[in-house]
Parts: C-alpha cells; sequence; structure tokens
C-alpha cells in the first residue's frame, strides 16, 4: 500500500475510535483504501461546512450500484438541542420531488407507452388552455422551456388549496415554448398533473404504489405523519405557518396546495435515496428486480440542447452543484431546502447530500460552495 494512502487510514482509524458510540451508529464501516480516503474527504467537508454554519445538520452518502462506500453525518436537526441527523433522519426535499418522484413517474408512464415526451401537454390535460399553451409538449415541461414563469407568489392571494390549484393550472405562458430556459415551478406542478390524469391517481398514491413502495423506499412520502415528525429535520421559521415548520412541506405554493405537488412536498431520508441511486446506476433494476427500462433512463438522463438540461435532470456544465470533475453522462438536481444529488454512470458512483440550511432562514446560502466542495471531494478520490 502507498505510504500516503496508509497514512490517511491510520488517521482516520484515530479520528473514528474517539468520535465515540453516537458517532459510529451514523458512519459506513469504511472498506480499505479508496472507500478510506472518501470518507475522511467526506468527514473534511462536512466539518468545514458546519464550522461555517451553512447548516444545523447535514448526511452526506456516497456509493456506487453495488452500495455504499461512506456516509457520515453533522451537526443536529435544529441549532437548539435536538437529535443527530442518522441515515433514518426525514429530510424536507424541496425540487427533489421533481425528479425522484415526478420525472420517475414519468418515466414509467413513457415506459407503457401511457405518455408521450413530444405530445401537446393538452393531450393530456385539455382544459389547461390559453394563448399558445396549445403549442407546449411535455418535453418543454422537462426541460422548463415551456414559457412559463419561475413561480408566482399565489401564497399571497388565497391560502385555500383549491383557489391555488386553480391559481397554479391557469398561470399564462410568459414567452412562446421553446424561446428560452426559466425553471419553473408551475411546469414542476403542471407534471404532476399529468401523472394524475394519465394514471387516474392522486400523485402522492401514485409515486408511493409504484415507485417508493417497490423499491423499498418506506420512508419517502408526502405528508408524513406526526408520528414521524421526530425524526423529520426543520426547516424556516415563517411566523405565518406557525413558526418552526417541521413535518410540513417548506415551499409555500406546495404547502397551501395541501402538501402534495409535482414540484415540491416530498420528504426522505438518505438511506431511500440510496436506494433510489443504486437503482437509477443498475440501468433500472435493483436487487434483481427491474424498475426502469435502461433506454428510458438513458433518455431522460442525455444532455438536451437546453443549457444543462437534460428531462426533467441537470447536467454537470462546470458551474452548477456538480462540481468540476463529473462525466458528462451525470445527472442529478438540487432542492432549495439544501438537498442535491448526482449520479455519474461513467464513474459509477452517486454523491448524496441532505440538509435543512434554510433553518431558521432561507437566507443562508453557503450551501453552494459546500455541494460543490463535496461533489469534487469525491470525484477526485473515485478510480
Amino acid at each position: 500500500m502507498p505510504l500516503l494512502q496508509c497514512v490517511l487510514l491510520c488517521v482516520t482509524a484515530v479520528q473514528y475510535a474517539r468520535s465515540g458510540p453516537a458517532a459510529a451508529s451514523r458512519r459506513a464501516q469504511p472498506a480499505p483504501d479508496t472507500n478510506a480516503v472518501v470518507q475522511q474527504a467526506v468527514e473534511r467537508v462536512l466539518d468545514s461546512a458546519l464550522a461555517n454554519r451553512a447548516f444545523p445538520g447535514a448526511i452526506a452518502v456516497i456509493g456506487n450500484r453495488r452500495g455504499i462506500i461512506a456516509e457520515y453525518a453533522v451537526g443536529h436537526l435544529d441549532w437548539a438541542p435536538s437529535p443527530a441527523p442518522d441515515m433514518h433522519t426525514m429530510w424536507d426535499l424541496a425540487s427533489l420531488t421533481k425528479v425522484v418522484g415526478v420525472t420517475t413517474g414519468l418515466m414509467q408512464l413513457v415506459a407503457e407507452g401511457k405518455v408521450a415526451i413530444d405530445a401537446p401537454v393538452q393531450r393530456y390535460l385539455p382544459n389547461w388552455t390559453g394563448p399558445h399553451k396549445e403549442l407546449v409538449t411535455v418535453r418543454h415541461l422537462l426541460t422548463h422551456t415551456a414559457g412559463l414563469p419561475a413561480f408566482e407568489p399565489y401564497d399571497r392571494q388565497t391560502h385555500n388549496a383549491d383557489s391555488m390549484a386553480t391559481l397554479m393550472f391557469g398561470t399564462p405562458m410568459d414567452t412562446l415554448p421553446g424561446v428560452r430556459m426559466v425553471y419553473s415551478d408551475i411546469g414542476g406542478y403542471l407534471m404532476g398533473r399529468i401523472i394524475e390524469s394519465v394514471s387516474g391517481e392522486r400523485l402522492d398514491r401514485y409515486v408511493r404504489k409504484h415507485i417508493f413502495e417497490p423499491l423499498g423506499m418506506f420512508d419517502t412520502m408526502y405528508q408524513p405523519p406526526e408520528s414521524l415528525w421526530y425524526r423529520v429535520a426543520p426547516t424556516e421559521f415563517d411566523s405565518t405557518r406557525g413558526g418552526l415548520l417541521r413535518g410540513r412541506v417548506h415551499d409555500e405554493r406546495a404547502y397551501y396546495l395541501g402538501g402534495i405537488s409535482g414540484h415540491a412536498g416530498l420528504f426522505s431520508t438518505a438511506a431511500d435515496l440510496a436506494r433510489f441511486a443504486r437503482m437509477m446506476l443498475n440501468g433500472g433494476t435493483l436487487e434483481g428486480r427491474r424498475f426502469l427500462p435502461a433506454d428510458v433512463i438513458e433518455k431522460f438522463t442525455a444532455k438536451t440542447l437546453v443549457a444543462d438540461r437534460a428531462l426533467g435532470w441537470q447536467k454537470p456544465n462546470g458551474t452548477n452543484s456538480a462540481g468540476h470533475l463529473m462525466s458528462d453522462r451525470a445527472f442529478g438536481h438540487t432542492g432549495f431546502t439544501g438537498t442535491s444529488i448526482w449520479m455519474d454512470p461513467t464513474n459509477d458512483v452517486f454523491v448524496i447530500l441532505l440538509t435543512n440550511r434554510v433553518d431558521p432562514t432561507r437566507a443562508n446560502n453557503k450551501i453552494g460552495r459546500v455541494r460543490v466542495a463535496l461533489a469534487d471531494s469525491v470525484m477526485s478520490h473515485i478510480h
């Protein structure tokens, strides 16, 4: 073994021994060589981020199609005295809802021939009418080129779920489709409505029945019951909604829709998302069972001609949260609350980071640098 790796292994072993039983329960048992170096790199990034107060708590999980190779948790669920995060802490995924839930659901429906990517949205939502909306396709929604605004502050107009849904659904277009890319929560909401229209099932029931339960992701859900709130990381302090939000979706529009939407609302754990990432890196299979066709995954995760977008997913561009070392086959996404997931099939690696950086305020914007540092630190040790 090279001298440098030997030294790093020894340092890691000493730090692990000193950390005590609580930390031991939150860390992976690193395998020799590369895995141990990756483990140490992850610890270094998260320890530094916590010291910089980028978040009250976080967990990172690194793995490949075979399993987890490093995991590390830091901090606590809140700045106030609270439990430490672990693999089963539930986090508000924010916009990871768009990819883990809605994009995956659309991938299934495309594979089943029930949705066509280049079909007009009005084929599936015939009541979605207005100037130029007949020109918008499912592909436009997936690539955020539908001509829709990023969002509208409808929560300042209504707190009624039905009224919120009417406003979201009726949002007029800003431009013709295909003119420009504007990352849109309205488009994410509409993709959820397409799933409901085609499947005949409410969105939360569809993703639970067809994605999460079959994958063994039993802690991934909309509207976690109060019995689980003790392990949900809180998000922002919002006096309008009763103080520190915990177990209730952070996004205002999703909140007043009742907690269920295509653009936000899912809660999940590091353990569950690791299963999802392994399935995606395995070409749609996990533990001998197929969940998605490999060619559909390739189609949805390939770079389009639109900025850094695939279909639903984001692609590395040298300036986003993928860092600088992932391959051009990599795909991922971020969530406003401080979550992110990246998968790189070429290097057979996934990088998951779950935080509640918006606790107690969304003004804390230090997470961007942490995401890049984590991705680059991991990828620099992946061979």
